[in-house]
């Protein structure tokens, strides 16, 4: 009977303890680690320039020569976006006049974790920059071509375009660097009978304002701010969709400066 007793007893013992392992095991419910907020990388550049401030007094005498110091500001976002615009006209009576546009636009993306980084987000805008000073309506002898030691990115697109008040030379140069898309518009027209202005040396001009406007972008975010690796990630990075990215708003005023005509014709 003593045997009995302590075999019965050691049984019990044994299938409370298997039989409440599993009984927690199936009840349970074990707290689950926090997971990871999903990261992004930050963004190189945190801030931009003065629109109107991004060219020297000498490069707008270049440029525009009747209006280097009277720069129209566009809708701007202090350090999200900003534009400048110069209307120059030069008349010589009647011997014809020479008219120049300039605009400057900058646009800074920040990096974020449903739309990507801002290197992402800004080289997507880039491409579509450039398709839209491709697609101008009217539009002949239209060139696009690389431009080398500006920014991350830059190309030159240039055609003609024949308006009742003369034949304008148009210039665009779209310019990524890091997070940053500046993008410059630059045109000029012989009227009342004088001659149509060089499109090499107008695209000269514009080549130089567009390097001079990435250099006040780096500055302006400090000496050293930006290295190599956000632009190789900006590469390899997933870009953005459409809605995620600020590109609606932004490219309906890119394409107003990229189409010089009807600034153009207004001014003059």
């Amino acid at each position: 009977m003593l045997i009995a007793a302590g075999c019965s007893s050691d049984s019990g013992d044994s299938g409370s303890g298997s039989g409440g392992d599993k009984a927690a095991g199936a009840g349970a419910t074990v707290p689950a680690s926090p997971s990871a907020s999903p990261t992004v990388q930050a963004a190189a550049y945190k801030s931009l320039p003065e629109s109107c401030g991004v060219l020297s007094s000498k490069t707008l005498k270049s440029l525009v020569p009747k209006a280097a110091k009277s720069g129209k500001k566009g809708t701007s976002e202090a350090g999200t976006r900003g534009s400048c615009s110069w209307s120059s006209l030069d008349n010589n009576g009647v011997k014809g006049s020479q008219f120049r546009w300039l605009n400057v636009s900058l646009l800074r993306f920040e990096s974020d974790t449903s739309r990507g980084t801002g290197e992402a987000q800004a080289a997507k805008y880039y491409e579509q920059q450039i398709q839209d000073a491709q697609s101008v309506a009217g539009a002949k002898n239209a060139k696009s071509q690389a431009v080398s030691g500006t920014g991350d990115a830059a190309t030159l697109v240039r055609y003609d375009l024949k308006k009742k008040e003369g034949a304008f030379k148009q210039q665009t140069v779209v310019t990524r660097v890091e997070n940053v898309v500046v993008t410059v518009d630059y045109n000029g027209a012989g009227l009342a009978g004088d001659k149509a202005p060089s499109s090499d040396g107008l695209a000269k001009l514009a080549e130089q304002a567009a390097k001079e406007a990435v250099s006040s972008v780096s500055a302006a975010n400090g000496e050293g701010a930006a290295s190599a690796a956000p632009s190789q990630s900006a590469s390899g990075s997933k870009a953005p969709s459409k809605s995620a990215s600020p590109s609606k708003s932004a490219t309906g005023s890119a394409s107003k400066s990229a189409s010089p005509s009807k600034s153009a014709a207004k001014k003059s």
